[in-house]
């Protein structure tokens, strides 16, 4: 059973009494709720710039490379920061962290639309990328802290998902905009956006009524933290299990992060789509990409709410699933039945997202679990994200895209092997992290 935990003092700030029966239930969501909400707006903030594509190119005489760049530096921005903004989110406080994020990327996307050419348009997109950084990893931290640990991989898979309904919501809401009032209107209003929901996070949720939410509880066998337990950035690393965990999820998110890129190019080269209805189709793929890594991580945490273990044997089963159907998909000829493979495979294309974070929340300290996660975000981008586009794009350059597409799901056998690997040594695993706590 969930155990409260009430902390003494925070920041120098007297805690309140504990809360009231409603006001334990309620917070934990209006927190999600919050959270998820500026994750919408991280992913809008950073997607907008593609539905003002073809306004740039004309008006400022942009090449394609020019563009591609603006795009580029917030991904390589958030990879690189991602690790040491987390760590410093831990160290410096959660809430203090996601406000200070949050009015950096608003800002910044006021500023791109106040860009008077390429070089200040550049400039806020690279600070974009500073705010967004380290937020997935922090916003979930602060998430997990006062849910139970059975909705771990249920909130881990959502609050992802939010990425690709975020990235989806900011190219057809800028692309409206633009339309109707011009292009600077679209950075405007995701602006404003991002800053009424961090002046609404900054209202409802204070450092002291999350110490005063806080669970702590675990799976059989799992650990339970301690209140006042201390970060050991050793543990970051400290198992083959959460080694296993990074690279599992990054490897199969090459995948997705492939399908992201390519998608539309692909149906509009195998199936002679024009671009816009291409773009429509994908569109309906990402989001059903995102329904995915939500049921996945609802489903895991149903099986998983007595044995840990089974994070693991779900999240093997939604890799294989996903290679199976990706790889027959993309290997027959266009057509219906391959559409209806390709929609399965792509529904478990990042289902192993939720059990990932689980694994990871399970088999690090919660003091540096926002450090933690954003290791986690790291191998997703170096690994798959980031790496997943470009591979594509060298290999499409040597065999075609259509030949391209069906050597991508084979990294998934990669996922295969470590997710199979760290559920072989996920009891030793837990078993190490328990003596380190005791001994502590």
């Amino acid at each position: 059973m969930a155990a409260l935990v009430t902390g003494g003092r925070h920041d120098g700030i007297a805690a309140d009494p504990a809360p009231r029966p409603w006001a334990r239930r309620a917070f934990p969501w209006i927190v999600f709720a919050l959270t998820f909400g500026l994750l919408l707006s991280d992913y809008m903030s950073r997607q907008v710039l593609s539905a003002v594509f073809p306004m740039l190119k004309m008006q400022w005489s942009l090449t394609d490379t020019q563009l591609g760049a603006l795009t580029g530096v917030v991904a390589l921005t958030v990879g690189i920061l991602a690790v040491p903004l987390s760590l410093l989110g831990d160290r410096w406080g959660r809430v203090r962290s996601i406000v200070l994020m949050g009015t950096i990327w608003s800002l910044a996307t006021a500023g791109s639309a106040l860009a008077a050419g390429y070089g200040q348009l550049m400039l806020s997109r690279l600070l974009i990328g500073v705010g967004e950084a380290a937020y997935g990893s922090v916003g979930l931290a602060v998430v997990l802290a006062v849910f139970p640990s059975y909705r771990r991989a249920s909130l881990t898979g959502a609050f992802m998902a939010g990425g690709s309904f975020g990235a989806v919501i900011g190219t057809a809401l800028g692309g409206a905009i633009a339309v109707t009032f011009g292009w600077r209107w679209s950075f405007g209003v995701m602006a404003i956006i991002g800053l009424v929901l961090v002046a609404l996070f900054r209202v409802f949720v204070r450092n002291a009524t999350l110490d005063r939410h806080k669970v702590t509880d675990g799976a059989e066998g799992e650990p339970v933290p301690r209140v006042d337990e201390k970060a050991r950035l050793r543990t970051l690393f400290g198992t083959p299990s959460v080694v296993a965990a990074y690279v599992g999820s990054g490897l199969q998110l090459f995948i997705a992060g492939s399908l992201f890129a390519w998608l539309p190019s692909y149906l509009n080269r195998a199936y002679q789509l024009p671009a816009d209805e291409a773009a429509g189709v994908a569109a309906i793929a990402i989001l059903l990409m995102g329904a995915g890594m939500i049921v996945c991580g609802m489903v895991t945490d149903r099986l998983s709410r007595r044995l840990a273990l089974r994070k693991w044997t779900t999240a093997i089963v939604y890799s294989l699933v996903s290679l199976v159907f990706l790889g027959v998909g993309f290997a027959v000829p266009p057509g219906g039945a391959q559409l209806l493979l390709l929609a399965v495979g792509v529904f478990f294309a990042a289902g192993t997202s939720g059990p990932a974070g689980a694994m990871v929340s399970n088999l690090t300290c919660e003091s540096i679990r926002a450090t933690a996660l954003g290791t986690l975000t790291l191998a997703n981008n170096l690994l798959g994200l980031a790496a997943g586009p470009l591979i594509t794009g060298i290999l499409a350059d040597e065999f075609g895209l259509l030949g391209a597409m069906k050597i991508v799901p084979m990294v998934g056998v990669g996922a295969l092997i470590a997710l199979v690997i760290g559920r072989r040594c996920y009891p030793a695993s837990l078993a190490r992290v328990n003596r380190e706590r005791v001994a502590a």
